[in-house]
């Protein structure tokens, strides 16, 4: 079967092959009127048109109006046939191919029966209708509102998502049609909330009932490796990134378990720090950090003292200074400098600021003013007078470096020889000579700090005999 498929794909000049889709299309759309095949001529036809619709050339009408109309009628006349499911993937490939064919079957009224496929409770069907639903979504999302209101679509949604989180997890290889259909399905719930949030906000609350699952399932499934945010868990995370978190926030941190998600979250940052590379951390990680900030104000204390005890410096850090170790907590400092990642590099100082109780004098004390001064500055919040002295760290008591993090008894003087008499002094001439000229360009304002010096005996001329000696 798999020569002849090929010698279908691949032999075909143009004219041969355009004609030879013509005469499938036709058939099928005779078909519909008198029931002339059977159900394996049907599907034969069709397995032939989803090799041929693989490569757009020479394929026009499979993409034009009466072929989409055509295949949309054996897909949805009929549904959870074989032939039918075999006409919906024909579908779905030429909707992927061609963006006009999206508007095409929104414009044919075939929507709703999309909608009426991801209600049957099979993942096959699932998967197809998600993901033609899907791809209607980056075409027109005029007909969404009514997908909602008149044809149950967030509530075949939360359905769906419901049997994934009750489905038990298969006892040998993966099953790859209910990972697809569970990724089409989370796709299209991102799309849909995301047009909801800036469109219509009042019907998000219908895919509110799907959170519960979402989590359940953020919880349960395996952790992928080695990329730990791939799909399935970047898609739940991301469908939660549009809806309204605080209204259920017992369901992120139930009370009989506060920090079984809290725990869940550390460990895929803590993996995602390791496993992505600078400037991949800017798609992969961004949305956790995103969901953990709609999160944080309403979280219980136990989860805040969890994300607090993994997200920032502890004692063991502060033997060095802060955003040197491969700790969580350094990784984070260092990558809110990330020039590779700029909303990821934001996000991290309102969390670390979050956790920081939104508290300067904490923020600062918490990750050193080295690392708070950027997000201090950017945000217009005051420098507290703490960062002037040391502090002592909260758990031991041990000053502080307030700038750099680090224990000051674990700090080390550079190991480099004291400067000469003649290298202070050319030192303090080249910075006499840098402060009057910006005196004089209007730059600063300020006495010349080395006129100063010399003004208050900090500085002295050498003596002669000094200089007689060096000679």
């Amino acid at each position: 079967m798999a020569h002849i498929l090929a010698a279908l794909q691949g032999e075909h000049p143009l004219s041969e092959k355009r004609k030879a889709v013509q005469g499938i299309l036709d058939k099928l759309e005779n078909d519909l009127d008198t029931q002339s095949l059977s159900d394996h001529e049907r599907d034969c036809m069709l397995e032939k048109l989803k090799v041929y619709g693989r490569d757009p050339r020479g394929s026009d009408p499979i993409f034009s109006e009466k072929g989409i109309e055509t295949l949309a009628k054996h897909g949805f006349q009929t549904p959870s046939k074989p032939y039918s499911r075999q006409a919906l993937r024909c579908l779905a490939n030429a909707m992927f191919l061609k963006d006009d064919s999206r508007g095409r079957l929104v414009e044919l009224g075939f929507a709703p029966k999309a909608c009426l496929q991801i209600a049957e409770d099979c993942v096959e069907d699932e998967f197809l209708g998600s993901r033609i639903l899907f791809l209607t979504t980056y075409a027109k999302n005029d007909h969404l509102v009514d997908l909602i209101d008149n044809h149950h679509l967030a509530e075949s949604v939360a359905k769906n998502l419901q049997r994934h989180a009750e489905r038990p997890p298969p006892s040998g290889s993966p099953d790859p049609i209910a990972d697809m259909a569970l990724t089409d399905t989370l796709n299209l719930f991102y799309n849909v909330t995301s047009f909801l949030e800036k469109e219509h906000p009042d019907k998000l609350a219908g895919f509110e009932h799907s959170i519960s699952h979402i989590v359940s399932l953020l919880n349960s499934r395996p952790i992928p490796s080695p990329k730990p945010l791939d799909q399935p868990m970047d898609k739940l995370v991301n469908a939660l990134m549009n809806l309204d978190l605080s209204k259920q926030i017992e369901t992120f941190f139930p009370s009989s378990s506060p920090t079984t998600l809290p725990t869940r979250f550390t460990t895929l940052v803590d993996k995602a720090l390791s496993a992505y590379s600078e400037s991949e951390l800017e798609t992969s990680l961004t949305p956790l950090v995103t969901v953990l900030l709609k999160l944080l104000p309403s979280a219980p204390e136990e989860a805040l003292l969890h994300f607090q005890s993994k997200f920032l410096p502890q004692s063991s850090e502060r033997t060095h200074v802060l955003g040197q170790g491969d700790s969580v907590p350094e990784k984070l400092l260092k990558n809110t400098t990330n020039p590779m990642a700029p909303n990821l590099r934001e996000l991290l100082g309102h969390l670390l600021f979050g956790l920081s109780d939104k508290d300067a004098t904490k923020f600062v004390d918490n990750v050193g003013y080295g690392f708070a001064s950027g997000y201090l500055f950017q945000n217009q919040i005051p420098v507290p007078d703490s960062v002037r002295e040391a502090h002592g760290d909260t758990a031991t008591g041990r000053p502080v470096n307030p700038i750099t993090g680090q224990f000051t008894d674990q700090e080390r003087e550079p190991n480099v020889p004291e400067m000469t008499d003649d290298e202070k002094e050319r030192e303090a001439e080249r910075l006499f000579v840098l402060f009057e000229r910006l005196r004089q360009t209007g730059v600063v304002d300020v006495e010349n700090p080395v006129r100063q010096a010399y003004q208050t005996g900090r500085i002295q001329e050498l003596d002669s005999d000094d200089e007689e000696d060096k000679d």
